[in-house]
C-alpha cells in the first residue's frame, strides 16, 4: 500500500461526512446572514430619508484637543468648538489599550479598544453644568444613546445632581434603559447620589422599574449597597417591598447577602431594620434557597441575625445544599475570626437551633471560642477525629488548656451541672433567649445557662 494512502474505516467516513455537513451548514448560515444584513441596510437607507439631516450620518471626533476641552470642562473652548447642532452631537471616539486573551498566542495581549461617548455625557459625568447647558442650547440630543448610555445615566452614576436637574429640565427621559438594561435610578449606588434619586422621582422615574436582565428594582439596588436613605426614599414613593428579582430574592435578601464587610455592618443593619419595619418577609428564600438568615449568618453579622430572629426567621430551615443557618455561620468562621463568630452561633442556639452536626466542627478549628460554644451545647463529647487534625499547631499551643480539656472529656460523662443545663435549654427550645431570664434563679446560674466562655471544658 502506498505511503500516501490510508484505510477509510467506518468511523473515518462518518467523521468526514459530519465535517462536510458542518461546512455546508456554515456556508448556508453565512449566506442567510448576508441577506439579512442587506435587507436591514436597504430598510435603514429608505427610512433615513425621513430623518433629520443630523441623524443620517454619524460624525466621529478623534481630536485630542477637543477631548481635552470636554474632559477638563474648558467652557470657552467648548463654546468655540461646539457652535451648532452637528458639532453638539458629535460622537467622541477614544482608544485605550486593554488586556485581551489571545487564543492563538495563548497569552494576554494589549489590544486597542475603541470607546464611544458624547460631549453631553462627558461633561454631565464630570459635573460641568455650564458646558452641559451650552451643548443643550446648541441642539445636543438630550436622550442620545452613545456608547450604551445617555447623559442622564452618566450624571446619576457620578452623582452630579446639578447636571441631572438640568438634563431633566430639558426633557431627559428618567426611565430610559441603557444597553445594559439599567435606568438612571439603578445607577444611584452611593450615598452621594441621593439628590439625583430624589430628582429622578420628582420628574417621574418609576420607583418599581426593573433592570432588564436581573429584574432588580431600585429598592434592590439600594438594599444591596446599604443605602438607608435611598431605601427610605423609595419606600415613601411606594416601592414594592415584596418584589422579587429573577433569582427570587427580595430587597431584604439582597441587603443581608451584601453585608459582608465588618466596617459596613452599621449601615446594613439600618437598612435591614427599615425593611423589616416596612413589612419585609424574613421567610422568603432566594438563590439556592438562601433565606435572609442564611445570608446574614454567612457574613457573621450578629446584629442582623438577632434582628431577623426577632422578626420570626426560621432557625432550622435548610437551603438547597442541606445547610442550616448554623452550618452557614460555621463555614464562615475562618473568614470572620475577628468578628466574634461565637456570638452568632450562641444566638442561633439560644433561638432553638438544632445541635450542630459533628462533621461541621472542622470549620471552626481556627476558633476555640466557637468550638467551646458548640461543644457546650452537647450533653457529651464524642470522638474528635473529625476536627482535631484541622487545628493548626500554633493554635493548639496557644489554647492548649482548652484542647486538652476537650480530649479528656471524650466519651466521658459530663458533670451533672452541665447535663442539667442541657436539659433546661432543651426544654426551653426556641424560647431559650427569653426563658432563661424568666427563671427564678440566681444571676450566676442564669449566666451559666447562656453558655459563657471559660477557655476550657469540664
Amino acid at each position: 500500500m502506498s505511503k500516501e494512502t490510508f484505510v477509510y474505516t467506518s468511523s473515518t467516513l462518518r467523521s468526514l461526512r459530519l465535517q462536510r455537513e458542518m461546512l455546508e451548514w456554515e456556508d448556508k448560515r453565512r449566506a442567510a446572514s448576508q441577506q439579512r444584513a442587506s435587507r436591514r441596510y436597504q430598510s435603514a437607507a429608505s427610512s433615513s430619508l425621513f430623518l433629520p439631516k443630523s441623524f443620517r450620518r454619524a460624525q466621529y471626533c478623534r481630536d485630542p484637543a477637543v477631548h481635552n476641552a470636554l474632559y477638563t470642562g474648558d467652557l470657552p473652548r467648548v463654546q468655540s468648538i461646539f457652535k451648532d447642532e452637528a458639532t453638539a452631537n458629535l460622537i467622541v471616539e477614544t482608544v485605550s489599550e486593554e488586556l485581551v486573551w489571545s487564543a492563538e498566542l495563548g497569552l494576554w495581549v494589549l489590544t486597542p479598544q475603541k470607546k464611544h461617548t458624547s460631549p453631553l455625557s462627558i461633561t454631565a459625568a464630570r459635573g460641568y453644568r455650564d458646558c452641559v447647558k451650552h451643548l443643550l442650547l446648541q441642539g445636543a440630543q438630550v436622550d442620545a444613546m452613545v456608547g450604551g448610555r445617555a447623559a442622564l445615566h452618566d450624571s446619576c452614576a457620578n452623582h452630579r445632581a446639578e447636571c441631572t436637574r438640568l438634563l431633566l429640565g430639558y426633557g431627559a427621559n428618567p426611565n430610559m434603559l441603557s444597553e445594559e438594561g439599567l435606568a438612571p435610578l439603578h445607577l444611584c449606588t452611593t450615598q452621594e447620589s441621593l439628590p439625583c434619586a430624589q430628582l429622578l422621582l420628582e420628574y417621574g422615574a418609576l420607583v418599581n422599574q426593573s433592570t432588564r436582565d436581573q429584574r432588580a428594582s431600585p429598592l434592590h439596588v439600594a438594599a444591596k449597597y446599604g443605602l438607608d436613605d435611598h431605601v427610605k426614599l423609595y419606600l415613601c414613593y411606594g416601592a414594592n417591598i415584596a418584589h422579587r428579582n429573577r433569582e427570587g430574592e427580595t430587597a431584604l435578601n439582597a441587603s443581608c447577602a451584601s453585608a459582608d464587610r465588618p466596617e459596613d455592618a452599621g449601615r446594613y443593619y439600618r437598612v435591614v431594620k427599615r425593611l423589616l419595619e416596612a413589612g419585609a418577609d424574613v421567610r422568603i428564600a432566594g438563590r439556592k434557597n438562601h433565606t435572609p438568615l442564611h445570608n446574614a449568618c454567612s457574613n457573621c453579622h450578629t446584629r442582623v441575625v438577632e434582628l431577623l430572629l426577632q422578626h420570626g426567621a426560621e432557625v432550622n430551615v435548610s437551603n438547597c445544599a442541606g445547610y442550616t443557618p448554623v452550618d452557614c455561620a460555621l463555614q464562615a468562621v475562618e473568614d470572620y475570626l475577628e468578628g466574634e463568630p461565637e456570638r452568632v452561633i450562641a444566638t442561633l442556639l439560644d433561638h432553638g437551633a438544632a445541635p450542630v452536626n459533628p462533621k461541621m466542627l472542622k470549620f471552626c478549628a481556627l476558633s476555640p471560642r466557637v468550638m467551646e460554644v458548640v461543644l457546650n451545647s452537647y450533653d457529651r463529647i464524642l470522638s474528635c477525629d473529625s476536627w482535631v487534625g484541622a487545628v493548626p499547631s500554633e493554635v493548639w499551643q496557644k489554647h492548649q488548656e482548652f484542647y486538652d480539656s476537650v480530649l479528656q472529656l471524650v466519651n466521658q460523662p459530663r458533670p451533672l451541672q452541665h447535663l442539667t443545663r442541657c436539659a433546661v435549654r432543651k426544654q426551653l427550645g426556641r424560647r431559650c433567649h427569653l426563658g432563661i431570664a424568666e427563671l427564678k434563679l440566681p444571676s450566676s446560674l442564669q449566666d451559666y445557662l447562656c453558655l459563657p466562655l471559660k477557655g476550657y471544658l469540664k
